[in-house]
């Protein structure tokens, strides 16, 4: 009987499980592309867009673990969720609650969702054929319906691309004006709304609710505009020179973006100091991901040097007051970043008989209670990363 229940929910499993256009072989790997797209291949492959599947980071890999026993759903059920924005070409978009029972039962191997999630093909994560393999973007769609359920596809071997003159003898090409016009429609299909798995209605990242002005996402995370070769294969005998961006993709894991990127000034009020942080960046600082940490360490010199630090951060809280990381909270404390184009002020209490302050401003991608929760290991979540310092004296 055992059998013919797990036989039948196998079954009932494919008829559930949604698909997205089928790409043949010829267009599934980034390997494929190399051959004409060799330097822009070699900039993706260090990028963190590379590593976004659940083998190749640590974070997103522990997230899923501890939102798995938490919720107690079966960690390929969260896998395939999550994957709407970290292997958006999976061949399953979907898992009915039959797969619970299965996965419960230790029968799931096998399954066309256990298939799917160990297919090579979404083994890149963000590679070339996601971006560039999108049709259109629904920008009038519910602002929780993201990734995957926000494009629709071009069928097998079509390309997208910002050129109009663009040819290729092993694909077709078009051209879409979200790689030209308003490249951040296509960075905000997933890097926009960011809210709770247990908690729909806490939204702990809105990064294009909000984000100011004009400037587009790429000309920081990836590079201005060069005048190189979008391809190496030679057309008519000759290489076509283009207005390229590399496709390095740095974000706040990268030391160098983080130099000066808030701006820092003091004033002496008496038996305070003010502090002021103004953030010139188009989006929230700390923003992106919940849990990331500005950390504020002032110096006061007074013979003996005394330290001490602030932290701007949010917490966290799941059932009966627990701690919890982003994903499986029910509360969040406030939010305390320095909103996009506008500054923050911290008011401390000046020791007496100092004769100078030293505050100095660092970034970190997880704070200590998450670092902790996860059991992060990796050198990279406890980094502190260097923004900018200020002194004043007395």
């Amino acid at each position: 009987m055992r059998i013919f229940v797990t036989l039948f929910l196998v079954f009932n499993l494919s008829l559930y499980a949604a698909e997205v256009v089928k790409l043949s072989k010829k267009y599934q790997s980034s390997q494929k592309c190399i051959a004409c797209h060799q330097h822009i291949a070699k900039d993706w492959k260090n990028s963190w867009h590379a590593k976004s599947h659940y083998n190749k980071d640590e974070y997103y890999r522990k997230s899923i673990d501890y939102l798995s026993r938490k919720t107690r759903e079966s960690q390929k059920t969260i896998e395939v969720k999550c994957a709407k924005c970290h292997n958006p070409r999976i061949s399953v978009t979907k898992v009915n609650d039959d797969f619970e029972v299965v996965a419960a039962l230790g029968l799931e191997k096998g399954s066309k969702i256990d298939k799917a999630l160990k297919d090579k093909t979404i083994s890149e994560g963000i590679n070339c054929l996601v971006c560039h393999n999108v049709n259109h973007i629904n920008t009038k769609a519910p602002a929780n319906v993201r990734g995957m359920d926000r494009v629709s596809w071009n069928k097998n071997g079509t390309m997208s691309g910002p050129f109009n003159d663009a040819k290729s003898p092993y694909h077709k090409t078009q051209q879409r004006k979200f790689f030209t016009k308003d490249p951040n429609q296509l960075c905000f299909v997933c890097h926009a709304n960011e809210h709770s798995y247990i908690n729909k209605n806490l939204i702990f990242t809105n990064m294009e609710k909000e984000y100011k002005g004009n400037q587009k996402c790429v000309e920081c995370h990836m590079s201005p505009k060069v005048h190189k070769y979008a391809a190496t294969y030679r057309y008519n005998g000759k290489l076509k020179p283009r207005d390229i961006r590399y496709h390095k993709f740095d974000g706040a894991h990268k030391e160098q973006l983080w130099k000066n990127a808030l701006q820092l000034s003091l004033k002496d009020a008496g038996d305070h100091l003010l502090i002021t942080i103004k953030n010139p960046q188009p989006h929230n600082i700390p923003s992106g991901f919940g849990g990331r940490e500005i950390l504020v360490q002032i110096e006061y010199y007074h013979g003996d040097k005394e330290t001490k630090t602030v932290s701007l951060t949010t917490y966290y809280k799941r059932k009966r007051g627990k701690k919890s990381i982003p994903h499986s909270a029910l509360k969040a404390s406030k939010n305390l970043s320095i909103p996009a184009k506008g500054s923050k002020t911290i008011k401390v209490t000046k020791p007496q008989n100092i004769s100078k302050v030293k505050v100095t401003l660092y970034y970190k991608l997880v704070n200590d209670e998450i670092h902790l929760l996860l059991k992060l290991k990796e050198d990279i979540w406890q980094k502190k990363f260097f923004i900018t310092s200020k002194e004043i004296k007395f």
